[in-house]
């Protein structure tokens, strides 16, 4: 048997810095579309499409333009929040709309959203949605 005999290779230091790097440099996920169809929780129902996402809530209902997307599985779009009232609406009636922020996360089939009205900074609530389950809204009457 013949002994082992290491041998010794110096890496420049450039080297082993381009290499550190180079291992390091993966780049952030891209965002990814939440998965289109209905999602649903206790006061809100959520449609989400290929170009723009609808809620149904408790007397009110939002809407964001463009795909809902998630990086990381986190949530965040701009859109809209409008307040709904029971009974007839006028004809000359302006709509209660807002500018809202939609935050959230996302875990395989669950989703956990907030809203804040991006003019007031009134937070409207967190809801809790699954993927394929309609919600349970009672509209305004």
């Amino acid at each position: 048997m013949s002994p082992l005999s290491w041998t010794v290779v110096r890496i420049p230091p450039a080297v082993l810095i381009v290499a550190l790097l180079a291992g390091c440099s993966g780049s952030p996920a891209a965002p990814s579309s939440v998965e289109a169809g209905t999602w649903g929780g206790d006061h809100v129902t959520l449609t989400v499409g290929d170009k723009n996402s609808h809620f149904e809530f408790d007397c009110a209902h939002g809407d964001i333009p463009g795909a809902l997307s998630v990086s990381h599985g986190e949530i965040a779009a701009t859109g809209t929040f409008v307040r709904e009232h029971g009974g007839p609406i006028r004809v000359d009636e302006l709509t209660d709309a807002h500018p809202a922020i939609y935050s959230g996360t996302l875990a395989s089939t669950t989703m956990k959203l907030s809203i804040k009205l991006a003019d007031s900074g009134e937070t409207i609530g967190s809801f809790a949605l699954v993927r394929g389950m309609t919600g349970r809204v009672v509209k305004c009457l």
